[in-house]
């Protein structure tokens, strides 16, 4: 059903609510996130929706994760569509299969800034802004019949490209080329909002506004979105949270309760439904609507009459649908066997709610990030000055040291600035990177330092964290060789790693199935927590996504200028390599491996 006649039908009665989900980068953590929504689909929510990676990136997976929601469980579902950057053809092909699997809702997005001749690729020229996208869906014959929402930004849109009054005639333009209802990103400050709305309406623009609702789940990735999306923050939020920040359970419950409070208060304004950005984590989005009195008294469906021909559909159903909801439900309902996740860390709803650095779990359905309204890695022209216009290796390995030494505030592989965790093991990073050994990811060796440690701590308040030493760097082939060389003559058993290029090729003394929990917590009542392990499935996720960001970044150099040579020949010719020392109680062992001994490394 089309979303508007669905908010139509539901009327005014109770607040309504959508879910935002993203496809994760790895099969198990799909698959899990497949088990999650079985779950969250019986808090009733009016609709789900599924992002949109950067340029079609992640086009299969968002189809495929839309299409199972759409189909296999009933629920309306809105995908994500970006327009700008994208190729040839790209556009109309995901509408096409968006049809074909029965979805009727698009969330008409542009994406990055068009990049035309500067990108150097063959982009549908025909969508330089959202509203091109709406307009295109509406006026196609083929794909009119599309219920078509847009974004809203109530705190401004990041790239700041415009005033306000500008950007809400924008949003007007958006709507006369028949858009039928508006999401907005997220924010904190309701007040804002509040008014926003109002000057919207001013504007004479009528269809459904819903609020974007962004649990608190983490004090990191809370500061990581708000910065991403130009969130406005009220300075009590921040007075607030700061004390707690290195308690996260702490800041979980003050996000649950600042998410109740900010919906009570829309509710009070005359707003009727909100939009949960899930981050694909369950737990407080489900506290939310329980304390909100939404969570209980789920109708069960009734029976349904199995039929080749499903009509009407509310009571019947295909052989195949019933044979695949069957499994599904058999797979999600309480068993004395524990599912994936929930053996190893806590409870099948909140076994992953403390990821902990860029790895996390790949079983995860939280595994990897989201930008929510597909935005890539590489996208801001003050980042790109940042990082200069690299000619060789030697400019390179500049830019790495600046970024170590602060006085750059991101690299391509890093959106921000060094970590304080990171200083405790800088001399060593600087000496890598000296090397021409580009570090990219790292974390020194913890042996039970307190929850609350301001650097390292995490999880809630009275437990210990703990944590293995390792390393991640770009490096040449014939580097590779004398790695897996020392590792093997003089690791002694205490040392792995992961290597693999852009090429496919892969190596490993890590034997098949094998996992490395590099970072976990004791916490008082609790099974152990490992927040971030290191394996196979992860490594070879977040090798593809480092090398097509040396691709990208060559994208933004002329062919055949220097800097796109240079660029793509690291990513042809080098390695991404992981090291990490099993040592955790002696937090100098991955550091005397690799600088010392018979064959010092660097």
């Amino acid at each position: 059903m089309k979303f508007v006649d669905k908010i139509a039908q539901h009327g005014k009665r109770r607040l309504f609510y959508t879910f935002e989900f993203f496809p994760p980068k790895t099969d198990q953590g799909f698959e899990n996130l497949v088990s999650r929504i079985a779950r969250m689909v019986g808090l009733n929510p009016l609709a789900l929706s599924i992002t949109w990676g950067a340029g079609g990136t992640t086009k299969e997976r968002s189809l495929d994760l839309a299409g199972l929601t759409q189909l296999e469980y009933g629920v309306d579902t809105i995908l994500h569509l970006t327009c700008t950057n994208m190729e040839q053809g790209t556009v109309d092909a995901a509408l096409r299969e968006a049809k074909e699997r029965g979805i009727e809702n698009i969330l008409a997005l542009r994406g990055d800034p068009p990049r035309g001749e500067e990108h150097w690729i063959p982009t549908d020229s025909r969508f330089q802004h959202g509203v091109d996208l709406v307009r295109y869906i509406k006026s196609t014959p083929e794909f009119s019949h599309f219920c078509v929402g847009v974004a809203a930004y109530p705190d401004g849109h990041p790239d700041r490209e415009t005033t306000e009054d500008g950007e809400l005639d924008h949003l007007k333009e958006k709507v006369d080329a028949g858009a039928e209802f508006i999401i907005t990103q997220l924010f904190y400050d309701v007040d804002n909002f509040l008014q926003w709305v109002d000057k919207v309406r001013a504007k004479g623009i009528t269809v459904p506004i819903i609020p974007g609702i962004m649990p608190i789940q983490t004090y990191a990735s809370f500061l990581r979105m708000t910065k991403l999306c130009a969130t406005r923050v009220p300075p009590n939020l921040m007075s607030e949270l700061v004390p707690i920040r290195h308690d996260d359970q702490k800041v979980k419950d003050f996000g649950v309760d600042l998410a109740v409070d900010m919906i009570r208060k829309l509710q009070r304004g005359g707003i009727d439904g909100v939009h949960f950005c899930t981050l694909n984590l369950e737990k407080s989005v489900t506290r939310v609507l329980e304390a909100l009195g939404l969570a209980g008294n789920i109708p069960t469906l009734a029976n349904r009459l199995i039929s080749d021909i499903p009509a009407p559909p509310e009571r019947t159903v295909t052989p195949h649908t019933a044979a695949d909801r069957a499994t599904k439900e058999l797979a999600t309902a309480p068993q004395p066997e524990l599912e994936a996740g929930k053996g190893e860390l806590n409870a099948a709803a909140d076994w992953d709610d403390f990821p902990n650095g860029r790895f996390g779990d790949f079983k995860s359905p939280a595994y990897g990030e989201t930008d929510r309204w597909g935005s890539s890695a590489i996208q801001s022209k003050s980042a790109l000055s940042h990082w200069g216009n690299p000619q060789t290796v030697e400019d390179l390995t500049t830019m790495f040291l600046r970024y170590l030494h602060s006085k750059i505030p991101t690299t391509p592989f890093s959106p921000t600035p060094l970590s304080p965790e990171s200083l405790m093991i800088f001399p060593h990073l600087e000496k890598l990177t000296r090397r021409g050994w580009w570090t990219v990811g790292s974390q020194p060796a913890i042996n039970g330092l307190p929850s609350t440690d301001e650097v390292v701590g995490w999880g809630p308040k009275g437990g210990y964290v703990y944590q293995k030493c390792f390393v991640e760097f770009f490096v040449e082939e014939k580097d590779v060789e004398r790695i897996i060389k020392k590792v093997r003559e003089e690791g002694g058993g205490w040392v792995n790693y992961f290597a693999g290029n852009v090429k496919g090729e892969f190596s490993t003394n890590v034997p098949e199935g094998g996992r490395n929990a590099v970072t976990w917590g004791v916490f008082p009542g609790q099974e152990i927590t490992q927040t971030t392990i290191i394996e196979k499935e992860s490594f070879l996720s977040w090798k593809d996504e480092a090398f097509s960001i040396w691709s990208e970044w060559a994208s933004f150099f002329r062919p055949g200028s220097q800097e796109r040579t240079l660029l793509k020949s690291v990513r042809d010719e080098r390695w991404l390599v992981t090291l990490i020392h099993h040592d955790y109680m002696d937090s100098a062992a991955l550091w005397t491996f690799l600088f010392k001994g018979e064959n010092p490394l660097v």
